[in-house]
């Protein structure tokens, strides 16, 4: 390994596992590993509908991370930048239902597309009612006319959390399911990439990028995005990331309250994000929007890849109401 990707573990190979069997310790006995790699909590509210979210491994805390209080009944866990495979998704789906249905919430990637759907129907077969809702928000990924072919990024967090809610509360399973499509729908995202990050098992790099240039718009794992821009300050960043939120179809108009996550995409430091979100709140402003809640963390990650997103849920009532609710998981606390 080159010295930009040290990393203190035991086997490369083994990563995802033993990642995993970490991430139960960190929960203090309030869930529990299930079957190969699903992460389940102990006490789940009885013949409700259930909330199941996964991906790959190696972008922790997403989304194994975001199981908790008011957030994730479930998650099936992939191994490095990989889907969880059909039997993964089929052990949490028995494992998060209570005869009410199971919600799948996930994002636009063609290998957990595939493997959740595969999920869904070993699940339906077994008499277990599934719906999915797919989480889109990156805006830099495709055209609006081309919505369903867009990424999940770091929507995902205020997405999960509002699932999460309405998981705890609603008594249907398409009540849950209109509830986070709506939040889906009210969540856009961009982010900006500075520096690669690395595979553990070969120390190589998820993609290149010369030292003089943003990837603006580019995916967590490198993929393309609007433009290779000159490197910036903050200050002429932030107005490029939110003209691409704001010159998209989800309307923001004077007066609208909105959640604000400036999220960093690994070794992005904090000193970084918070000037980033000093150059956006003016912007913001200009506009008549009304912060009702900032998040400044790094909770979508790709290993030590640098980078920030940035990303606004715009709330109605009902989205504000659950909003408002505490929530707590290894990667997300809302008090």
């Amino acid at each position: 390994m080159s010295n930009s990707a040290k990393k203190i573990i035991n086997d490369p190979l083994t990563c995802a596992d033993e990642l995993f069997e970490g991430l139960v310790l960190a929960y203090d006995g309030k869930a529990r590993k299930v079957g190969k790699r699903s992460i389940v909590m102990n006490d789940l509210r009885p013949d409700a509908p259930a909330l199941l979210i996964g991906g790959g491994a190696g972008h922790e805390p997403i989304y194994h991370g975001l199981v908790g209080k008011n957030m994730g009944d479930g998650a099936a866990v992939g191994d490095i930048f990989a889907a969880p495979p059909p039997d993964i998704v089929l052990e949490a789906t028995q494992a998060v239902n209570r005869g009410k249905g199971v919600l799948y919430l996930y994002g636009n990637y063609a290998g957990d597309v595939m493997n959740f759907d595969i999920g869904a129907e070993l699940a339906e077969e077994e008499g277990i009612e599934v719906r999915t809702v797919i989480i889109n928000d990156d805006v830099a990924s495709a055209p609006t006319s081309e919505k369903d072919k867009r990424r999940g990024v770091a929507g995902l967090v205020p997405i999960v959390k509002i699932a999460g809610a309405a998981a705890a509360t609603v008594d249907t399973l398409d009540e849950l399911v209109r509830i986070t499509q709506k939040a889906v729908d009210h969540t856009r995202s961009v982010g900006v990439s500075t520096k690669p990050g690395s595979i553990p098992a070969t120390g190589q790099p998820t993609f290149d990028l010369a030292d003089d240039v943003i990837g603006l718009g580019m995916g967590i794992h490198g993929e393309k995005g609007i433009a290779l821009i000159p490197m910036c300050t903050a200050n002429e960043l932030a107005p490029k990331m939110l003209d691409l939120i704001f010159g998209d179809d989800m309307e923001l108009n004077a007066g609208d309250e909105i959640v604000l996550f400036v999220n960093s995409l690994g070794s992005t430091h904090m000193m970084e994000l918070l000037i980033l979100l000093k150059s956006a709140k003016p912007i913001l402003e200009a506009r008549g929007l009304k912060i009702h809640h900032t998040i400044v963390d790094s909770i979508v990650t790709c290993q030590e890849m640098a980078g920030v997103s940035i990303s606004i849920m715009k709330l109605d009532d009902e989205l504000k109401r659950l909003w408002d609710m505490p929530c707590e998981s290894v990667g997300y606390t809302k008090l």
